[in-house]
């Protein structure tokens, strides 16, 4: 068997890391170790199917998990995992080309333009080392713990360390270092030295000796910087001369000696910039929330500040009008019973300014392990349908119930749903280049959230999927509430795509393929009447965004307990069991429902020849529907076919209805019933007795009853016990025990080019194949891979693909009868070659004017490496694309004539240096000349004005003189 399906595994006990690119408009997920899955992970996910998963050659360290990862170069991810080891992967080959570990790392900062790591150890040493991303290893430059010589009485022990560092979002060569002491230092790698220090007032901190230090953000400008603290309080500093302008927490302005509230600390924080413009900010906070504060109130904190105001022209009672913002806080709500961890925000187009300019949406990480979507800024849930990979839906939120259907292939692909929705998160990567098999049914899976909506996509063959879109139901809203709705039970036809969901109290909910009437209007609050035991329109309840796909149809509410067994028919029937012994069979062509009653009303109860014990033990239990399938054929001592109904029970009784015309609808009339092993049954499949073909009830089988065509069949019932072929109603036919173990799931299949044959999952793990009809068994293979409390909820397609959990939210696709070889290598392209790093954002003329030095990429380079170090590979490939401009200009010139001898020679790389400075030299003499212009005209003007004055004022003196003496 071999597993055709990633794997997405997310554990309540560690939320994953994640990063996200948006220059490759990538999503990448760091998972931890656990019993189902030992090793270590990274999920790297793009647009539609586009996937590939990343493992280190070499398992990490036992329990060791990824906890920071990084988009770095043009085609890199950087890693950082628990054990403090540095990884570097090639994202176009998912090969680990590099790693090196390291020492109590607390901070680790990147930056997409640069080719440098940056790395705080949180020892005691607390000094920041740098790792060169294009040579993949440490280089010898550091940078000391300035704090403790600074602050030598203060910086002791552990509060030395590095706590938070961020580069300067314009310019490249400033470097702001926090310490866990509470200080904030401005490191210039021009000078070499801490330009400036960052002290909190002692109201914030108790002294120098006071709480520590979280996290250190600058303002998308560079005008502030922000340094948070354990107690959830914010200080702000100027950044050019390092004076406290505010101190604040999420609720507003902090100005007294002692907090009034008890804050928890500061998580994740983010200096937003909101649209493109990146004066026009706010803070995103996670963390900080009062603990005495409401549950729905503990999510993640949109502070806005508003436009900034320009500093040259400011007070500083401006400037701290500014940090106090300009409303109050908004907050993300997260669902009930989980509290954000951790948040990643989804940019639309820049990396730069720490990955927070125009965000497009924000990712949240949950306590629980799941995530949430929600748009920026104000909160609201994203659906991750059509949105993010099917494999993130299971943590979107968790998965409750699936299902399966195999659904025909041109059906398949016209149900497209046409849904108004945002801008896509995922626009990434390309599909590889995968065959489609030649079948023509796509097995879709039905998957049941703990949301409340049900999603259902193709889970593909491993082949190429022509329809990787996804459907969406919301069961909540077609009940009609929001509170206490869980679905239990799915169920899709597999000829007419009718889809149905039971829940927990009770309701069915019934959706067919259409175009929403109500499309654009939110009709959901019209008044419905309870209508217990009958049928309702719930047409109205369509979901307002969705123009065509499945829309709610009717809600059947039986209230009789949660329902137990679903099936919807091709030919418009659907039988619905439910815990509270209650059986009901529903005609959509009214729709009406044609029969409900009791188990006990059609079983008859044992007979007294049964030992006292064995019939005591039957009739203490209650009896339920456990299993129901829709069949075509000859029932025993009838001379017709007809549709027949089989209803399978948690006690191995198995009934048969005959569903019969009466007028313009049908009757349902039980004709018998069978006794098996005294457990429950797992599943009914209908077949035909000559042929071995499916004896389903479809519409081609209906519409020969017309013409008296006979169907000889019988039913393969398979219970926990064993396995029975019998003709209906009440012929008990041949049975095969399972001594050893007993079967949580079972199916008889139908794969192509193959007879049919019966595959059972048993709870140790095992699956096992029988031929049909002599129950002979074929072969058995040991999953230890699989998640033994959760195999009661594997389900089979009709084409014999196991799908079962082997975690708490990830599920492995595995063929019976397929070639025992693993998951082959992802074909998947993730990087995109048109799509380039956009420049970084630089320094103003203004800053330039005042005295700022400008350090370009390649002077950093010059700084941190030294000029022995060769150019790096994004200089050479930047000077090549230059080269090629210029041979290209140079050809289209001088025509084809030119030789190849006028064609520029390579490049060396002192000459690229001397050319660089040159070119430097020559901009900045063509801004002194262009200031010295500025001078000259500014003189004269002086001049003119003074001269025009003195004119004027010598005229009003003749003219008063002339006035006089005339």
């Amino acid at each position: 068997m071999s597993c055709l399906q990633p794997k997405l595994g997310v554990f309540a006990k560690d939320p994953p890391s994640k990063a996200y690119s948006p220059t490759h408009s990538l999503l990448a997920l760091g998972t931890s170790p656990s019993p189902f899955s030992p090793r270590a992970k990274i999920y790297l996910f793009g647009r539609a199917r586009v996937h590939r998963v990343l493992q280190p050659p070499t398992p990490l360290p036992q329990g060791t998990a990824y906890r920071q990862l990084a988009f770095v170069n043009t085609h890199s991810l950087l890693s950082l995992d628990t054990a403090n080891e540095l990884s570097l992967w090639d994202l176009t080959t998912g090969a680990q080309t590099s790693k090196y570990t390291y020492i109590k790392v607390s901070s680790l900062v990147t930056d997409p333009s640069l080719d440098w790591a940056f790395l705080g150890s949180a020892s005691s040493t607390g000094d920041v080392q740098v790792y060169d991303l294009d040579r993949g290893r440490p280089v010898p430059f550091r940078l000391p713990n300035f704090a403790r010589e600074a602050y030598p009485r203060e910086m002791l022990g552990d509060r030395a360390g590095v706590a938070a560092m961020a580069l300067h979002p314009r310019d490249i060569g400033k470097l702001a270092v926090g310490y866990a002491g509470g200080v904030v230092g401005v490191y210039t790698f021009k000078q070499g030295v801490v330009q400036r220090w960052c002290e909190p007032p002692p109201a914030a901190r108790g002294g120098l000796k006071g709480r520590r230090l979280t996290n250190v953000v600058w303002h998308p400008s560079g005008t502030f910087i922000m340094g948070g603290y354990e107690d959830g309080v914010m200080v702000f500093w100027d950044a050019k001369e390092g004076r406290v302008v505010g101190v604040r927490d999420v609720y507003g302005m902090v100005d007294g000696t002692e907090q009034k509230r008890e804050l928890v600390p500061l998580g994740r924080v983010k200096w937003a910039c909101k649209g493109s413009n990146p004066d026009d900010t706010g803070l995103v906070v996670q963390g900080g929330w009062d603990r005495n504060e409401q549950k729905e109130k503990r999510g993640i904190s949109f502070l806005d500040l508003g436009p900034t105001p320009v500093y040259a022209t400011s007070s500083w009672e401006v400037l701290g009008g500014y940090i106090k913002g300009r409303g109050e806080r908004v907050v993300m709500e997260m669902p009930p019973g989980a509290e954000v961890v951790d948040y990643c925000l989804i940019p639309r187009q820049s990396p730069h300014f720490d990955g927070a300019q125009d965000p497009l949406a924000v990712m949240a990480m949950l306590s629980s392990g799941e995530l949430i979507t929600m748009s920026f800024p104000s909160g609201w849930a994203i659906s991750p349908t059509n949105m993010l990979h099917p494999s993130l839906s299971f943590v979107h939120p968790f998965v409750q119930k699936i299902g399966v259907a195999s659904l025909g292939r041109e059906r398949w692909l016209g149900m497209v749903e046409k849904r108004s929705q945002g801008e896509a998160i995922l626009k990434g990567g390309k599909v590889g280049n995968t065959r489609r098999k030649m079948v023509d049914v796509r097995n879709v899976i039905l998957v049941a959230h703990a949301d409340s909506t049900v999603r259902v996509w193709d889970v593909g063959f491993g082949d190429e999927v022509e329809n990787p879109g996804q459907l969406q139901v919301d069961v909540a809203r077609a009940v009609g509430r929001f509170e206490d709705v869980s679905v239990c039970e799915v169920h899709m036809a597999d000829g007419t795509g009718e889809l149905a969901a039971g829940t927990k109290t009770g309701e069915v909910v019934v959706f067919k393929w259409g175009v929403n009437k109500f499309h654009g209007r939110d009709a959901m609050m019209a008044a419905v009447e309870k209508n217990p035991g009958g049928l309702t329109d719930i047409s109205m309840r369509a979901e307002p965004s969705l123009k065509e796909g499945l829309q709610p149809f009717v809600l059947y509410e039986m209230a009789q307990g949660p329902i137990s067994a679903l099936c919807v028919s091709d030919v418009g029937f659907i039988a619905v069991g439910s815990e509270g012994g209650h059986f009901s069979i529903i005609d959509l062509r009214g729709p009406s429902v044609i029969y409900t009653s009791a188990v006990t009303d059609f079983i008859a109860q044992e007979k007294k020849s049964f030992s006292l014990k064995k019939s005591s033990s039957s009739h203490n239990k209650l009896e339920f529907p456990t299993a129901i399938s829709f069949g075509v054929m000859t029932l025993e001592g009838d001379s017709y076919s007809s549709i027949c109904c089989f209803v399978g029970t948690n006690l191995g009784h198995i009934a048969t209805f005959r569903l019969l015309p009466s007028g313009q609808s049908y009757t349902a009339k039980p004709a018998g019933f069978i006794k098996t092993s005294p457990d429950r049954v797992i599943s009914l499949n209908p077949i035909n007795s000559e042929t071995g073909l499916p004896a389903t009830a479809t519409g081609q089988a209906v519409a020969g009853l017309r013409s008296n065509i006979q169907t000889p069949g019988v039913v393969v019932a398979i219970t926990q016990s064993e396995i029975r072929i019998f003709k209906p109603a009440s012929n008990k036919g041949a049975s095969k025990s399972f001594d050893d173990q007993l079967c949580d799931s079972a199916r008889v299949i139908h794969p192509p080019n193959l007879p049919p044959s019966i595959v059972c999952l048993f709870g140790d793990r095992t699956t096992r194949a029988y031929a049909i009809p002599s129950l002979k068994e074929l072969g058995r293979a040991s999953l230890s891979m699989l998640d033994p409390s959760r195999t009661l909820s594997s389900v089979i397609s009709k084409t014999g693909e196991l799908i079962a959990w082997n975690g708490p939210s990830e599920i492995a696709v595995m063929p019976v009868y397929g070639s025992g070889k693993g998951l082959p290598a992802s074909t998947d392209s993730l990087v995109s070659p048109e799509r380039g790093t956009p420049p970084r954002p630089t320094i103003s003329n203004l800053q330039w004017i005042s005295g700022t030095q400008y350090v370009s990429p390649t002077d950093l380079d010059l700084l941190i490496g030294g000029e022995g170090r060769p150019p790096s590979k994004r200089t050479v490939q930047a000077a090549e694309v230059e080269r090629a401009g210029y041979s290209g200009g140079q050809q289209q010139a001088g025509g084809s004539s030119s030789s190849s001898s006028n064609q520029p020679q390579q490049e060396g790389w002192g000459e690229y240096l001397v050319r660089q400075v040159n070119e430097r030299t020559e901009k900045l003499n063509f801004v002194d000349d262009a200031m010295m212009k500025l001078q000259e005209a500014s003189s004269g003007w002086a001049e003119d004005v003074n001269k025009t004055v003195k004119e004027q004022k010598r005229g009003l003196l003749l003219g008063g003189l002339k006035k006089s003496f005339f």
